[in-house]
């Protein structure tokens, strides 16, 4: 085993110690977070579950599709190759969802193929944008137009970025 796998259980061991040399009441503290924690799940589940239900719409009503028959060419353009353009488009919205096409798409073209590669780094380069949306800015009041759109950009440009380095590499 190496040193990394030894590093979790340190630093709870050092978190147990430093508490006890404090004389912090570890399971009173413990309960009380849990305790915190019922209400959040409370007020993060319908933002949670609005946002499943539309990323699950989306799909079904062939919307998804269509959109990727439309900018399928885009992403030809910027270096994007075309048999990655679904999991472009649904890694925003469905980790799960990505993590089928990727396992598609490496089972078919291979990992060590220019499509594989590239198909990995658009999948590790982006994040489920709107899932972590809805449960960062739950019930914060905040305008999610700018924010989305920078990370939406974002994840675009790491995947451009991605596949040009696996096309060079």
């Amino acid at each position: 085993m190496n040193l990394v796998s030894y590093l979790i259980p340190a630093l709870f061991l050092g978190v147990f110690c430093i508490a006890l040399l404090k004389k912090v009441k570890l399971y009173d503290c413990f309960t009380a977070g849990a305790k915190d924690a019922v209400p959040l799940i409370l007020s993060i589940f319908p933002y949670l579950a609005a946002m499943l239900i539309l990323s699950e719409l989306f799909s079904a009503s062939g919307l998804s599709a269509m959109i990727t028959d439309f900018l399928t060419p885009c992403f030809k353009f910027c270096g994007i190759p075309p048999e990655i353009s679904p999991l472009v488009l649904v890694k925003p919205f469905s980790g799960s969802g990505s993590t089928a096409l990727l396992s598609e798409l490496l089972s078919v073209y291979g990992a060590d193929s220019y499509i594989g590669r590239c198909a990995a780094v658009a999948y590790g380069s982006s994040e489920t944008v709107f899932y972590i949306s809805a449960v960062y800015f739950a019930g914060s009041g905040k305008k999610l137009v700018r924010p989305i759109a920078i990370t939406l950009l974002a994840n675009f440009l790491g995947v451009v970025a991605g596949c040009l380095l696996c096309r060079v590499m």
